[in-house]
């Protein structure tokens, strides 16, 4: 950001205030997850958490140009991206400080933490060098596309060779999905109804299907227990209930394009709204099922990036309608990201243990 906040500001007529409000914003989020990150580092492993948040921050700084030219205000959009971030990247060192503790003997910390240290300046010094490159040929834009994508893939690499897989990207983009389609319903549908039905009574089709919603979601827990306390697979049974909340759900969803009715529209979204529900025994619980020790942590990055996605959908949504002119273009975006979600989930997920149980002393000193 501070390579690119000169063409920023002269792109979106910043002033120098809200330049260094815009800058200011990243050590606000910086402050708050130091201790936090910390504390679940030791808790689940610093490995984890350094990793996790680096897929995390590596995904939004890639989609900083997206936020940045899809928002009517890029200076609110800039301000609580850069806010994320730095929530994001507060946990770094402690992270690192946590692993370090638990992995490398006592005479050898001090050259690895002074090796991590100027590793931060190394990559100061070659962002500073190919970016400014990358500015003046490509744009601000292609320097948030590369680095962002490049921490991607880093994040990727050590997961695949340093957790040998244990965080599970099926249950990650799942959840995205799912996430993202529901925030952008919870958003628009009043709007959806207002614009359709102008004269519809604001109560009915702002509570019926949240009422609904409340027996649709203890209906599929007590049907999830019921059926993994019958001998079903518990792969299967989250398989299920995901079925229901991504792939029937979505037939509701294209059902919304054709509605002519009032009623049948309040019928619609009822049913979306239900089965969307089924989700929480579906796989928001599965990350419980692979990974009990963190699963707190681990929920926590997944919704911090659904919430991230979130706001892309119900932008990019806004844009659509205006371009279009038409909500079958929402709904139809809705029910592709769900049935990607549920092919990914339906592919890949699986439900057995892959952590390793804490209280069994899970870490040893090595030599670097």
């Amino acid at each position: 950001m501070p390579i690119c906040a000169v063409s920023m500001a002269e792109r979106f007529s910043w002033s120098k205030r809200e330049t260094g409000m815009v800058l200011g914003s990243f050590f606000w989020g910086y402050c708050f997850t130091q201790v936090l990150g910390g504390y679940v580092s030791d808790r689940v492993g610093g490995e984890k958490v350094l990793i996790l948040s680096a897929a995390a921050w590596g995904a939004m700084t890639a989609f900083t140009p997206i936020l940045a030219h899809f928002c009517s205000q890029p200076i609110v959009s800039m301000t609580i991206s850069r806010f994320l971030m730095g929530l994001l990247q507060g946990v770094h060192y402690p992270s690192l400080a946590s692993l370090c503790s638990q992995k490398v003997v006592e005479s050898e910390r001090g050259f690895l933490m002074s090796t991590v240290g100027s590793g931060s300046y190394l990559g100061t010094l070659v962002i500073g060098g190919i970016g400014s490159l990358m500015l003046d040929l490509y744009g601000w834009e292609s320097v948030f596309y590369i680095s962002g994508l490049l921490s991607v893939l880093w994040a990727y690499c050590m997961w695949k060779y340093l957790l040998k897989g244990e965080v599970f990207s099926a249950v990650i983009i799942t959840h995205l999905c799912t996430a993202s389609t529901f925030f952008t319903l919870l958003s628009w549908l009043p709007t959806f109804f207002k614009d359709t039905f102008p004269d519809a009574k604001g109560w009915v089709f702002n509570v019926i299907p949240w009422f609904l919603a409340i027996p649709s979601s203890l209906f599929s827990g007590c049907l999830s227990d019921h059926l993994i306390s019958q001998g079903f697979d518990t792969a299967s049974v989250r398989k299920l209930m995901q079925f229901f909340s991504m792939g029937v759900s979505s037939v509701f969803t294209l059902f919304l394009c054709g509605t002519t009715t009032f009623p049948t529209a309040v019928a619609f979204v009822s049913a979306t709204m239900g089965l969307t529900t089924f989700s929480h025994s579906g796989v928001s619980v599965n990350v419980q099922d692979l990974a009990p020790s963190c699963a707190g942590a681990l929920f926590g990055v997944m919704n911090t990036c659904g919430a991230f996605t979130g706001v892309i959908m119900v932008y990019f949504s806004g844009y659509l309608i205006e371009a279009t002119g038409s909500w079958a273009s929402v709904f139809g975006l809705i029910t592709v990201l769900n049935l990607l979600g549920l092919g990914t989930f339906l592919s890949f997920a699986e439900a057995r243990r892959v952590d390793i149980d804490l209280a069994k002393g899970r870490y040893h000193n090595i030599h670097i």
